[in-house]
């Protein structure tokens, strides 16, 4: 028995079912609301699986503390460590705007509208308003850290539009309207390359913002950054390309979501949070 393992054939393996899965879906689920929920459900289940269990996948509405919420989005990859509390009302989740990693729109194919459409619906959780607060870690107080970026992406079967035609489309979004990620499974995964990107909101160590401050540092970061390249992957090694960078994405460019301060969600029913335990 052989002591090693053949990666490039591993990985094909988990293309090929992937792409089975979602043609089977796209083919024989002839509703149309149906088949979109079918598409959904197939890439929150595969990176439910795939993913590290910190990271949670839904379909849900982003909210914020001032009530504010955002379009429904089709998967949202989010946090419940420090965003402890997510709703669930008549079978859609509510999940507060702190505890979110990324965004995705799922559809089957990748092309102008779907592109457009996804920064349409990734705009409407970027801009809404986040607290940032002080957590306890191995017995010390830590000041409350930058707020994180967002990560916003479009997931799709297939696409029938040229490498340059799709930069055209992402380098058209602007601001929050920005992706960062994508993938057209039978045929390429992408991402954008910012500058400067990893350089995010730093805070020197004792200065202490405002809410409003730290939402005015995110929503600049986004206004400002400028695409320096979008890299395409190859065609039969779409899906794990796509995978490994959103990966590194989550754990080496955002890391751990700031904490939620529940205080201001608390404003909503007029109850303050005793701070002094």
């Amino acid at each position: 028995m052989s002591n090693k393992i053949n990666l490039r054939k591993l990985f094909g393996g988990l293309q090929t079912q992937m792409e089975a899965q979602l043609n089977t879906n796209r083919t024989f689920i002839e509703h149309p609301g149906s088949k979109g929920d079918s598409l959904e459900n197939t890439w929150i289940e595969w990176l439910r699986t795939y993913l590290p269990d910190r990271y949670c996948v839904d379909k849900a509405i982003v909210i914020d503390s001032k009530g504010q919420l955002s379009h429904q989005i089709d998967l949202v990859i989010y946090d419940q460590t420090y965003t402890p509390f997510v709703f669930k009302q008549n079978g859609i989740f509510y999940i507060p705007a702190e505890g979110v990693y990324a965004i995705f729109e799922v559809k089957p194919d990748l092309d102008k509208e779907n592109i457009i459409y996804a920064g349409d619906k990734i705009e409407s959780v970027r801009k809404l308003f986040r607290t940032s607060t002080e957590i306890i870690d191995r017995g010390e107080s830590k000041d409350p850290r930058a707020l994180t970026k967002i990560l916003g992406g479009i997931l799709t079967i297939e696409t029938k539009i040229k490498d340059v035609t799709i930069e055209k489309h992402l380098k058209s979004l602007k601001g929050l309207k920005s992706i960062d990620i994508g993938c057209a499974v039978k045929n390429k995964s992408f991402y954008v390359d910012y500058q400067k990107d990893d350089n995010i909101f730093k805070i020197d160590r004792g200065v202490k913002l405002s809410f409003k401050e730290h939402n005015e540092l995110f929503f600049k970061f986004y206004t400002e950054r400028k695409v320096n390249d979008i890299e395409f992957s190859k065609r039969n090694n779409s899906l794990v390309t796509f995978f490994l960078q959103l990966t590194r994405y989550l754990q080496q460019s955002i890391g751990t979501v700031a904490a939620i301060d529940l205080s201001e969600y608390a404003k909503a029913i007029s109850f303050e949070i005793d701070d002094d335990l």
